[in-house]
């Protein structure tokens, strides 16, 4: 046990006020941990909350703890007083409190002892105790290293076990992003070992699937994505009205940029997708080729070098027609 560990271990060895908060737009990972790292603390005695800064997808909303969940943008008054009158703060998933919005002001104002477990690049210094590591394939995967770092291993039940499967699973795509290493393996083999449904996880993630998201994932590929041979790189885009036009529900999008990286040759993706004051921009890679710097220098984000993500205060127009200049000279991102 190292000393980050030991000290985090003796500050749970009595009964905490806790609160676990996560990005903006919480994926996968972002619940996946949160909810594994909060039916743990439960079980073990603390009271523990998750706050979300906005409301996450359907399909995510099966994981066990879910009567642990407050969202911010809903419930901002319980919110504060929560964080205000939390002892510890855990920071998952997120390496910078501009990543979620108001709920950061709250956090930055609480007097919690504050924990950040992320995976990230390059993270803030607002937290007394960092747990971090851009090797790992996600932040479900350093919570679970942080649990058995603490000998707490034997202890994981099938309920955080599930929530710690579903982050790897979908930060990794199933198993097959290159972060997906044999210690990943490990750990999937172990919550199978203790009874997990992991096939579960993949139905409730993967197999859910309303019919207009397929519609609209159907509109994006035949009428709205774009391919830059000469670049080999592909982009889609939807505006708000296209959005409406199929019933958009939070995470309804997920994966569509995956779609246009997967067609054959192409090394760069993105997905634009209008929102009210903003433009979210999706990015995916292989190889060299730096997302992270794309997101951090053009579009105001950042993530991995393989993905990432950032948004612009601009139209649809503007943001993907910075996208395409900057996209003529890669050697500017590529590693």
């Amino acid at each position: 046990m190292n000393s980050a560990t030991a000290s985090l271990a003796q500050r749970l060895s009595s009964s905490r006020r806790i609160v676990i908060v996560t990005h903006m737009n919480p994926d996968g990972d972002a619940m996946g941990s949160s909810l594994g790292l909060a039916n743990h603390l439960s079980e073990a005695g603390h009271f523990a909350t998750v706050i979300a800064p906005n409301e996450y997808p359907e399909f995510l909303a099966w994981l066990p703890g879910q009567e642990l969940v407050k969202v911010f943008s809903i419930e901002k008054e319980l919110c504060r007083k929560r964080m205000m009158d939390a002892e510890i703060i855990f920071c998952l998933d997120f390496n910078t409190l501009s990543r979620i919005g108001e709920a950061g002001e709250a956090v930055k104002a609480s007097p919690a002892f504050k924990v950040l477990i992320d995976h990230h690049e390059q993270p803030e210094t607002f937290a007394e105790l960092l747990f971090h590591d851009v090797k790992a394939c996600s932040t479900a995967q350093l919570v679970f290293d942080l649990i058995e770092g603490m000998g707490e291993k034997e202890r994981i039940s099938k309920n955080t076990g599930m929530c710690l499967y579903t982050g790897i699973m979908t930060d990794t795509a199933s198993f097959r992003f290159p972060s997906t290493s044999a210690h990943t393996h490990a750990i999937a083999g172990y919550i199978k070992e203790i009874g997990v449904e992991t096939w579960l996880a993949h139905e409730q993630v993967y197999d859910g699937n309303s019919y207009n998201r397929l519609r609209l994932t159907g509109y994006a590929l035949s009428e709205k994505m774009k391919i830059l041979k000469e670049v080999n790189c592909a982009y889609i885009t939807l505006t708000k009205e296209e959005l409406q036009r199929f019933g958009f529900r939070m995470g309804d999008t997920e994966g569509l940029v995956n779609y246009a990286l997967s067609v054959r040759g192409m090394r760069l993706a993105a997905f634009f997708m209008e929102k009210e004051n903003e433009v979210k921009i999706s990015l995916r890679s292989k190889g060299n080729i730096d997302v992270n710097q794309l997101a951090r220098k053009y579009f105001s984000g950042g993530g991995h070098r393989n993905a990432a993500g950032g948004n612009m205060k601009t139209t649809l127009a503007q943001a993907v027609e910075l996208f395409e200049k900057v996209v003529q000279d890669p050697s500017q991102f590529q590693q």
